[in-house]
């Protein structure tokens, strides 16, 4: 017979009193009850019952077995119920952290289609800029770019994204241009003040060596947009992500700094929390975004 059978059928003669009271809540006979629970008796060498003509209750072993029994069982529902969830609709409420400069820029933008394709989710966004612990602090998922540092997240990779050192034309006018990245030491840098390198650009050089530029900045934000905006007035050099300088990029109104180096590649990635299954509210945001942007990047924004 069947294990789970036997130890349901137990479980339920405990906690409905009786063989009769169980069978009515399993749907099946007296019998069939009977049957099961001498056979789990059986195999188990013990007895888990006492009978009485008035009434039936589990012996100290079948209380300590019990207990063990009701544990699989709800594990046992609980892991029908997660398959049953997982091929339904998506639904419910999902929670996304992501960095303020894309979320502005690139998932604000597409929201309401998502919402439109899936009227049963509902999306709270939050745009920060600090590293968020996703299991401690509640959200299903982040979009995060660049190295991924907590490895025990499950990722998925979007797109890709460039980084690159840019001002505007009246700022080489005013002040030249650098053609080497020794040159920076001598130009006015605007640093993002949220980096966790501090004002440091890592950059490659032309031979590929790996080089560090650490000259104070003339402005230090801790928003990417307000830093491409003074990049456009003319107040310095910026080193941001493709995402956020394209369009500028595109009208003119800034311009690489030194074009010979290297292009710096950065991957934008949707990242969740580890386990076998995967929300199906999650997995459709997901799916949605690799559809998105699947024409983007790295320099294409």
């Amino acid at each position: 017979m069947d294990r789970l059978t036997e130890m349901e059928a137990f479980a339920t003669v405990v906690d409905q009193g009786g063989f009769t009271d169980a069978a009515k809540k399993m749907g099946i006979s007296k019998s069939a009850v009977s049957k099961h629970v001498s056979s789990l008796e059986a195999r188990l060498g013990a007895r888990l019952l006492n009978r009485t003509t008035r009434r039936v209750s589990p012996t100290e072993i079948g209380l300590a077995y019990y207990d063990r029994a009701r544990r699989v069982l709800n594990d046992a529902g609980e892991a029908d119920a997660l398959v049953t969830s997982m091929q339904s609709a998506p639904s419910g409420l999902l929670r996304i952290s992501v960095a303020t400069d894309f979320g502005v820029n690139h998932l604000s933008p597409i929201l309401g289609q998502f919402l439109a394709e899936f009227p049963d989710i509902t999306v709270n966004m939050v745009l920060n800029n600090r590293y968020v612990e996703l299991i401690s602090e509640g959200f299903d998922m982040a979009v995060r770019i660049g190295e991924l540092e907590d490895s025990t997240l499950r990722a998925r990779k979007l797109t890709e994204c460039t980084k690159r050192m840019i001002a505007s034309p009246s700022y080489f006018e005013k002040f030249g241009r650098p053609t080497r990245i020794d040159d920076l030491n001598d130009h006015k840098l605007l640093h993002y003040s949220n980096q966790s390198s501090g004002n440091v650009w890592k950059v490659t050089a032309p031979s590929g060596e790996k080089r560090q530029v650490r000259t104070a900045g003339w402005l230090s934000v801790n928003d990417g947009q307000s830093l491409l905006n003074a990049c456009i007035a003319g107040l310095g050099i910026a080193y941001l992500p493709s995402f956020l300088y394209g369009d500028a990029l595109a009208a003119g109104l800034v311009e690489d700094a030194i074009p010979d180096l290297p292009q710096e590649t950065q991957g934008i990635y949707a990242v969740y929390p580890p386990g076998r299954f995967t929300q199906p509210k999650v997995r459709a945001f997901i799916d949605f975004l690799v559809h998105e942007f699947a024409e983007k990047g790295p320099t294409d924004w």
